[in-house]
């Protein structure tokens, strides 16, 4: 255990200091990964145990005006995301110059404009988790899945490392499609707070599913391809982001199956 901690730490450190963008440290839960880190361990706390604990012989909070606040909120913040990304070129920056070594000690409005999108996309994955304190908070501990409470923190994780070791155009394809399917999402969550007389509206929940299997399947293919040219990137790092993708693909594929395919079997 110990030779595996040292290699990890090794690893990380070497990560480091060879993609470290001094700007990015210097900015909120960026400067090392314990911020986060003690994030994700309280919500695993709070959402597998002390969370249902406290609400064991309690009325589930109804919420319901927080929850049109906050999924409108997500909508709002998530098509930002999207304008943000729209704004760059990054088609032609990732075929022009994606796989090309950056000197990061430069600061220059291109990489600022992608880092600056980044952190954003980095701090809506950290508000997400919310999702799922809502949920113990109104006793849906059903949907507390192993799915939802492993996509959350890997994606929060996820979203971290792009940051602080891979920042640049190769994220902006992932970060975009991401909110271009919560906005579709949260909208979904939107329309079900309005309350049961809305629910008509909502007909389209599994095709939801289709979105994110859709974009998983994408996210695949173009991680690949970094691996397939030969880019410039820390290896070990898009391989873990490529492993994760594929576990995605999985969970989501044997929700639908379990959801929808089995009901109409």
């Amino acid at each position: 255990m110990a030779n595996l901690m040292h290699m990890v730490v090794s690893n990380y450190n070497e990560l480091l200091e060879s993609n470290k963008d001094p700007m990015v440290d210097t900015w909120l839960l960026m400067g090392s990964p314990g911020p986060l880190l003690g994030i994700l361990a309280v919500y695993l706390l709070f959402v597998l145990k002390l969370g249902p604990k406290l609400m064991e012989n309690r009325p589930a909070f109804q919420l319901k005006t927080l929850m049109i606040l906050y999924n409108g909120f997500q909508v709002l913040f998530s098509v930002w995301l999207c304008t943000l990304a729209l704004q760059v070129d990054f088609l032609n920056l990732i075929v022009a110059s994606g796989c090309d070594e950056e000197d990061k000690t430069v600061v220059n409005p291109l990489q600022l404009g992608l880092s600056t999108g980044a952190w954003w996309y980095f701090f809506a994955k950290v508000i997400e988790l919310l999702d799922t304190v809502f949920f113990v908070l109104r006793k849906k501990q059903n949907q507390v899945t192993f799915l939802h409470v492993y996509h959350h923190t890997i994606t929060a994780l996820f979203s971290w490392c792009y940051l602080k070791l891979l920042p640049g155009e190769q994220g902006i394809v992932i970060g975009f499609l991401n909110s271009l399917v919560h906005v579709v999402m949260y909208s979904y969550y939107l329309i079900a707070a309005l309350g049961p007389s809305y629910r008509k509206y909502i007909w389209w929940k599994k095709y939801m599913t289709w979105m994110q299997l859709a974009q998983f399947g994408i996210m695949l293919c173009y991680l690949t391809l970094l691996l397939a040219i030969d880019c410039k990137l820390p290896k070990a790092l898009t391989y873990f982001f490529a492993t994760n993708v594929t576990i995605f693909i999985y969970l989501f594929s044997d929700f639908y199956r379990k959801a929808y395919t089995k009901k109409t079997a």
